[in-house]
């Protein structure tokens, strides 16, 4: 059978839509469209979209600023709350958010976009709720999809109108899905896949991700409890040398798509430094598409005198495309992943423990309990002092049982369930 194409839509903006994206882009019938930044658009919409693209990354860095930051950004966050799970009710009322993105909606954004797309009749989806909208009051003519990108949701991901909207959802979890009802959607329109991860990570009969974990096992579990334990599954994808031999252990650490935290980078490598040139540990630096990013790290790789070591490297490419097929190459030999609670912390179902750090953003915290739910999330304690906890994490097995946890409590299977879906499997 053929495999049906979409308009596949997603939004320049940090990494989380494009990333989300970029699983399904065999699916794509061209490129994968960015709603803020394709040829053609209209200059009042791409000025519209980087200004606010800009504020928010203003925002984001201004955070680390004392005292007044963190309030500048608690206001901002606070027009994106996810509110409280608990008591279940109607929360279907419009958010400030999206009234302001619907009165930009009816003075024409998005309008240019449709039109153009209109003709294909193919099937719209998109990893952003902007885009979402537009299609969906500028009348598109084919299905409408949406791909949520973080374990709950705000009220602006779902419709503006939820009951008579006809925009369909693919979601992370059951948990989201509860959350959709009480936003009004109706559950018809409502289907829970799973994040869409990586095929090139999973494998159609999950055989790559199987070998990876087991690998990754190994080298997250010194004292062998864990292989023990999983003594099967190591069986069939380790040869003998592999059983026995030491495996270094590989940390990635991932800052965001405005660079957040990006200091903390050139803490592990200084306070890991002694491991490092003993090849016991090797370090990834992931810059993302940020050259000013890959600067710093390149700065402190050379200060701590490790510009010729093999086991320092830094995942980085000028186009975002490229970036995660680095990216996602780079995680099949990683061991633990360090970052913040973004849409990479669905990356734990490849079997991935997740050090996390300081969460930004209301979203950010609500994966951050998701991942914990899970088991497959782990708080960074004070970078300062890795050496020490680090060793320690390993040590007991932690690190080793949050991989498992990952990979047994988690949905892998995201990308393939949506290709069934917009084939009518």
């Amino acid at each position: 059978m053929q495999t049906k194409k979409i308009n596949l839509v997603a939004a320049d903006m940090g990494y989380g839509h494009q990333r989300a994206a970029y699983p399904l882009r065999d699916l794509s019938a061209g490129e994968i469209i960015t709603i803020n930044n394709y040829q053609g658009m209209p200059d009042w919409e791409e000025k519209y979209w980087v200004n606010s693209l800009r504020f928010y990354e203003r925002i984001s860095r201004f955070k680390k600023v004392p005292l007044l930051g963190p309030l500048v950004f608690q206001i901002m966050d606070s027009f994106q709350k996810i509110k409280s799970f608990y008591p279940y009710r109607d929360l279907s009322e419009q958010s400030i958010q999206q009234k302001i993105f619907f009165r930009a909606i009816k003075s024409g954004l998005g309008k240019h976009l449709i039109e153009k797309l209109n003709p294909s009749g193919l099937p719209f989806v998109t990893t952003f709720f902007v885009a979402a909208y537009i299609a969906e009051y500028h009348n598109y003519q084919g299905d409408i999809y949406c791909l949520v990108c973080d374990s709950d949701a705000s009220r602006a991901w779902a419709p503006l109108d939820p009951k008579n909207s006809r925009t369909k959802y693919f979601l992370p979890s059951e948990k989201v899905k509860e959350r959709f009802l009480m936003y009004g959607v109706k559950p018809e329109n409502i289907i829970v896949t799973g994040f869409s991860l990586p095929k090139e990570n999973i494998g159609e009969n999950k055989e790559i991700l199987e070998a990876d974990l087991a690998k990754r096992v190994k080298a997250l579990d010194p004292r062998g409890e864990y292989q023990e334990h999983y003594e099967s599954l190591l069986e069939n994808v380790l040869d003998e040398e592999g059983k026995s031999k030491k495996l270094a252990v590989s940390l990635t650490f991932a800052v965001g798509g405005a660079g957040a935290q990006k200091e903390i980078g050139g803490i592990i490598l200084n306070k890991l430094l002694k491991p490092i040139k003993a090849g016991e540990i090797k370090i990834n630096l992931v810059a993302g598409n940020r050259p000013e990013i890959k600067d710093y790290f390149q700065e402190q790789i050379n200060l701590n005198g490790l510009e010729n070591n093999n086991g320092v490297k830094i995942i980085f490419a000028p186009e975002k495309n490229d970036y995660f097929k680095i990216f996602d190459s780079c995680l099949r030999e990683t061991h633990i992943l360090w970052t913040k609670p973004s849409e990479l912390s669905f990356y734990c179902a490849l079997g991935l423990p997740i050090i996390m750090s300081v969460p930004v953003g209301s979203q950010e915290d609500y994966n951050r309990e998701w991942l914990m739910s899970v088991g497959a999330g782990v708080d960074s304690l004070d970078p300062e002092y890795v050496n020490e906890w680090l060793p320690d994490l390993l040590e007991s097995g932690r690190l080793a049982r949050a991989a498992m946890d990952g990979f047994l409590n988690a949905e892998q299977m995201g990308t393939y369930n949506i290709e069934k879906i917009i084939n009518g499997k």
